[in-house]
Formats: C-alpha cells, structure tokens, sequence
C-alpha cells in the first residue's frame, strides 16, 4: 500500500510518500480500505518531534512511522472475534489516540480496534466523516460526555464537564476545527454561545448558532467578554489566562492545549480551570453520528488535498485561519 511516513522529524520535507506493508489484523480489529483521513494538530506535532514539549516529555518513537489518526472508510477484514462490524461497512473513527505513532491513519489501509469505530453516518461522505473524529470528539469529552475512566495526564482531578442549558459559553478559536464543533454542540445543548475568531468567520460561526462574534483582530475577547460560564479555550497555551477575568465566580476556564500558569488568580477569583486528554471512542463517535446524520451537528472542510500531497496539507495547517478542517482524500 501507499503511506506518508516519517524517517526522521523535521519540517514538510520529512513527509515520505512510499510503499508500506499493509498492517496485520490483530485480535479486534477491523482492517479499513481508507477513502479520506482528517489532519490534526497531533499530526504535525509528532513530524516535528514535539517540540512544543518539555524534552523529558518527548516520546520516543521507533522509525519510520506513519502518521494520523481519523479515518473513513471501508471495511475490507475482520478479526474472528469482531462482531459488530462486517466487510462492507462504511465505518468512521479516531484511531488508538493517544497513543504516539500506532494509529498509523496516512495509509490506504489501517489496521484499527473496533472499539475505536462507528458506522459512517449516511448522510456524510467519508471527507466529512474523516474530518469529524479528533475535532468532534474533543468538543464532545470537553463539553458533554468525558466517557472514560482514564487517569487525566495532564491533573489530579477527572476533567468534568458541566450542564449547558441557559449558560454563556464563550469559544476562542471558534471557526477551527475543536471550536466548530463547540459551537454547535454547546447551541444544542441550550448555551448561549459566544464566537471569538478572526473577521471573515463571523457569518459562518453565526449560521452555525453563535449568537454573538467578537472580532479578536479588532478587539482583545478578555476586554468585552464578561459574566461567563464556560470559557472553552481551543488555543490554550500560556495566554489562556487572559480569560479569567472573563469569567464569572464559580465559572470555568477548559484549555485544549498545556500552557496554563495562574492557578493561584484561578483560585482567587473562584474559578475552576480544567483539561483532558481527548481518547478514542467508537460509543461517543455512535452519538456525534447521529447528529452527524439528521443534520443537526455540521462539519466543515477548510481544504482537501490527495494524500500524496501531504506536504501541502500540513502547509495549508501552518498558514492559519483555518475554517473547519483539513482532509487528505485517498484514492
């Protein structure tokens, strides 16, 4: 089969489009003739060799690999002991995330756990479906459901959602690929959604049921934004801070990303600040599905590109403002 693999880390030039052996199919898993694969920030962050991490956080990953983690497409192999997928099945899912480097999603065929999938949703293809795993199911554990009992990597405590009804929730980064889904999935569970990205997202983030856009190229979110609820931060990193004072007494500040330094404000101010480490799940992508399917959740795509061409889709990644997500499509 064809694949993107890595040799080494390093910028887009890393990124080898090359013959790869088709994986094995272990005991539950299904092997998946793959149609369209979503690019996710883990992607680019593993080329690089996390960089963005403390060294002694840095995996170590044995060479050469292949990248990615969602996936659409069909079924072609089952495991003797699956039983809830068939050869035919048009299936969808976030592959053994968070493991480093096994998902293995850039290839035209990915050996992946059943537990990971669910049926494709009939009324996407398989680049919306693709582009919906990581991104929903982020927006999904952060805001509705955590799903799991894992230990939480990054604190001490469970990541908790809380109820939406009748809150003000604000979404920084509203227009990419986390925030879009929050948008939508904090609208439906009765939120009152505030958007925060650039100027040329606001009419798409309104249709998508913002009922109010703050232009942060025009005007900083933390100076206009208050009394809120939840403040889902999709950027995260050491300026997240700035929305403390956004929020609410017994409000919450949820960072996507590590870089989150003002605990002792946080904790002043009565205001829980809490992360998570999204996993794989087929059972929570089955709910997203349905929304998926009745058109009540939508999915945008920034950008195609034919796998091939990796390198330009990471590229397209780097540039920003990205609206959706980025799909590689698989011939």
């Amino acid at each position: 089969m064809m694949a993107i693999r890595l040799h080494e880390f390093g910028g887009t030039e890393v990124l080898r489009y090359e013959e790869a052996p088709i994986p094995e199919l272990k005991t539950g898993e299904v092997l998946i003739r793959v149609h369209a694969i979503g690019v996710n920030p883990p992607d680019w962050y593993l080329r690089d060799g996390h960089k963005m991490l403390p060294a002694e956080w840095r995996p170590q990953v044995p060479f050469p690999i292949i990248l990615g983690s969602d996936v659409s497409g069909i079924v072609v192999a089952v495991a003797e002991d699956v039983k809830n997928f068939s050869v035919g099945d048009e299936v969808f899912g976030m592959v053994r995330f968070p493991s480093v480097g096994e998902s293995a999603a850039y290839a035209q065929y990915v050996a992946a756990p059943a537990t990971d999938l669910a049926l494709k949703p009939a009324g996407i293809d398989h680049a919306h479906a693709a582009a919906a795993a990581m991104a929903g199911l982020t927006a999904w554990q952060f805001l509705i459901a955590l799903g799991h009992n894992h230990p939480n990597p990054l604190q001490a405590e469970m990541h908790q959602p809380l109820p939406l009804k009748d809150k003000t929730v604000l979404i920084n980064g509203a227009a990419g690929g986390v925030g879009h889904f929050a948008v939508q999935l904090a609208k439906w569970k009765g939120a009152n959604v505030i958007a925060v990205a650039s100027t040329s997202h606001e009419s798409f983030l309104r249709e998508l049921g913002a009922s109010a856009f703050i232009d942060y190229t025009k005007t900083p979110p933390e100076d206009v934004a208050h009394d809120i609820d939840i403040v889902l931060d999709t950027l995260g990193g050491s300026n997240t801070g700035r929305f403390l004072r956004t929020l609410k007494r017994g409000g919450a500040l949820f960072p996507v990303f590590l870089g989150f330094s003002d605990q002792k404000e946080a904790d002043k101010l009565g205001i829980t600040v809490s992360m998570t480490q999204v996993r794989s799940s087929g059972l929570q992508l089955e709910e997203l599905g349905k929304l998926l399917d009745t058109g009540t959740i939508k999915v945008a795509i920034d950008s195609t590109f034919a796998l091939a061409d990796a390198k330009s889709a990471h590229e397209r990644a780097a540039h920003g403002h990205i609206q959706g997500k980025i799909v590689l499509i698989v011939e």
